[in-house]
């Protein structure tokens, strides 16, 4: 059985602005990462950080897919590596247009593929399951902006 974590949101706002959201660093710092130095352009690499007890944890990240208004993709590896398709985890966001808003598919795979431990599966659900539903109530926020 192949290990991954996938979810499912409905957000009331349209895909171009939801795309927005899960792919500019000014954004993503808003609901995910405390730092985020990314550009959205397929092969680009940047970086995401947590600050954490002992210091602000920094990760590499390659951006695979760019798609405006429907796919943002990118690999990530929490051990400190170049992410490559042996070693990391691949981040999808498909968004859907439905009903005047977005249905934004998640999905983190490649736990088998890098050898990840169920540790680290547990640990990103959790994580995931924190930060994700923080995206819908933010973009209601910028929808709210003057």
């Amino acid at each position: 059985m192949s290990r991954s974590i996938e979810r499912e949101i409905r957000i009331e706002a349209a895909p171009e602005v939801v795309y927005e959201v899960i792919s500019t660093p000014e954004h993503l710092r808003a609901w995910w990462p405390d730092d985020a130095e990314l550009e959205a352009v397929p092969g680009a690499t940047g970086t995401v950080g947590f600050r954490q007890a002992e210091g602000t944890k920094v990760v590499a990240v390659t951006v695979v897919e760019a798609e405006p208004p429907r796919r943002f993709a990118f690999r990530w590896d929490y051990d400190g590596e170049v992410a490559t398709a042996e070693n990391s985890l691949l981040v999808t966001f498909d968004l859907v247009p439905v009903d005047g808003g977005t249905l934004l598919r998640f999905a983190e795979t490649g736990y088998d593929e890098a050898a990840k431990s169920d540790a680290v599966l547990a640990d990103h659900t959790s994580g995931w399951d924190y930060f994700l539903p923080r995206i819908a109530p933010y973009v209601d926020k910028l929808a709210q902006r003057p």
